[in-house]
């Protein structure tokens, strides 16, 4: 399937080293993207055991311009369950725990226009589904507009908050000179709770990266309903992302503390100049005016910074801490696409009624 010049396959998934030299060799001609980078893509697929369809589009030398994973579901519905594909996602929610962000087909750079228009006409010429979800896209992705579809429903739209590290290194590393008053003197205020200026370390082998993330499952234990870290599938993401990340440089653990005093772990990915928190887990405040999280985290800011990175992302999340720490923010989104089925039809009027 695909148009006269480029051809898109859905094929079964390959062994995961066969996978891994293909979408290790289009990666390289591809922008920085971490979460459809292989560090994630195999540490997601070895981890969690998720088998989905591999989507490959060729051009008319046969080479290889995009790959993606292609996940399948049942959706609960009002009037029933509706056949729904998935980008880079399983269709299962113990596997998509992981919560992909800057979600896209893997495309080489420069074609991704003519990537999604392919990529939509291939999936209007199937049959097996009714919905599509598109989760984490950039705003204004294209596969949003080229998949045709009866409608587009935008289920959630989020900030990625961040920091320009540019801004920090500009003010002299004086982070703190780039926040409101009310933030600044929070840390500040918070800093006096502690003894010692906070520090980070970097896990520096795999013994070391396991027993920090045993912490910082024991941290996050209990923090809240629906808790990633208490399902296994994640937990065993979070360390082959750690451990694979480890070895090419794209994944840091940090361990932050003031003095001999615990502050949180961070987990971090690395691409494009970006340092993105993936994960955290920080230690109970001393005090109730001690933020150990907001300190952990103006750390690894002046850490990152000192590096050269462009960019610290605390990721999606309508977090006011995110928002207090940062100085500008992108907005992620999540799709659902739907086709033309009596079912979704009268839903759609039957929820309309309903409201009125």
């Amino acid at each position: 399937m695909g148009s006269a010049a480029l051809t898109v396959r859905f094929e079964p998934l390959p062994g995961l080293p066969k996978l891994e030299l293909r979408w290790s060799a289009l990666e390289a001609q591809a922008a920085p993207n971490i979460f459809t980078g292989w560090t994630w893509i195999g540490s997601w697929l070895r981890a969690t055991g998720a088998r989905p369809v591999l989507l490959a589009v060729r051009d008319a030398a046969g080479a290889e311009v995009a790959l993606a994973l292609i996940g399948r579901s049942r959706d609960r519905r009002l009037l029933g369950r509706v056949a729904t594909l998935r980008l880079n996602e399983a269709g299962d929610a113990d596997a998509d725990r992981a919560f992909i962000e800057y979600n896209a087909p893997l495309c080489r750079q420069g074609q991704e226009e003519a990537v999604a228009t392919a990529i939509a006409t291939a999936l209007d010429q199937r049959g097996d589904w009714r919905a599509i979800r598109l989760s984490g896209v950039v705003s204004g992705d294209p596969l949003v507009a080229a998949i045709p579809a009866r409608r587009r429903i935008l289920l959630d739209s989020s900030p990625a908050y961040h920091v320009d590290l540019n801004a920090v290194r500009v003010a002299g590393g004086d982070y703190l000179s780039l926040l409101s008053a009310n933030s600044r003197n929070q840390i500040r205020r918070s800093a006096k709770d502690y003894a010692g200026v906070a520090r980070v370390e970097i896990a520096p082998d795999d013994a070391t990266a396991t027993a920090w993330l045993a912490e910082m499952e024991a941290l996050n234990s209990g923090r809240h309903a629906d808790n990633a870290w208490d399902h296994a599938s994640f937990r065993a993401f979070a360390a082959e992302i750690v451990r694979t990340g480890r070895v090419d440089g794209s994944v840091e653990l940090l361990r932050i503390a003031a003095g001999e005093v615990l502050l949180g772990y961070l987990v971090t990915l690395l691409a494009g100049g970006r340092a993105m928190n993936y994960q955290s887990a920080f230690a109970e405040p001393p005090t109730a005016k001690a933020k150990p999280g907001l300190m952990a985290h103006a750390a690894a800011i002046g850490h990152y910074a000192e590096r050269g990175h462009d960019l610290y992302s605390l990721l999606a999340g309508k977090d006011r801490y995110k928002q207090s720490l940062s100085t500008g923010a992108e907005v992620l989104e999540w799709w659902r696409l739907e086709r033309f089925s009596p079912a979704l039809e009268a839903e759609y009027w039957l929820r309309r009624l309903l409201r009125r």
